[in-house]
């Protein structure tokens, strides 16, 4: 199965995402998007396949979101995405790719949606909860 990570590895989340697409048997592509952002079209595309809006997509947290007046409601999609590619810590992480969908993966376990049930066993976060359980099989 074909799956791309869009991801950022000092990030938990991210983390934990690109770890549970491992325990489910996938080696991933694995874009550091920092260094390689998305195209502005692929951008867009990720963003409507997730089901989302460009403003529920922004990353406000730990970025000049606020600095760069990003939270008036004024500004357009266009304008936002200008942001976000311009300084894609603004692009909210991680967006993963697969035959199954796209999705941003917040909180980590959304990116089971979008895996085949192929899990190899447990799997916790880094910070201890269980997402499955000893047969692989979703937690909650």
């Amino acid at each position: 199965m074909d799956v791309i990570i869009y991801h950022n590895p000092a990030c938990g989340t991210s983390r934990n995402t690109l770890a549970m697409i491992r325990n489910a048997g996938i080696e991933p592509a694995v874009i550091d998007y920092l260094k390689t952002p998305p195209s502005r079209s692929d951008l867009k595309k990720m963003i409507a396949d997730a089901g989302l809006s460009v403003r529920e997509a922004i990353r406000e947290k730990d970025t000049p979101y606020r600095e760069m007046g990003l939270d008036d409601p004024a500004l357009s999609d266009d304008q936002l995405l200008d942001a976000m590619l311009t300084h894609p810590i603004l692009i909210n992480r991680p967006f993963v790719i697969t035959p199954l969908g796209t999705r941003l993966s917040r909180p980590s376990e959304r990116v089971l949606d979008i895996l085949p049930d192929t899990h190899k066993g447990p799997f916790a976060k880094e910070d201890g909860e269980q997402v499955l359980d000893a047969e692989g099989k979703r937690l909650g």
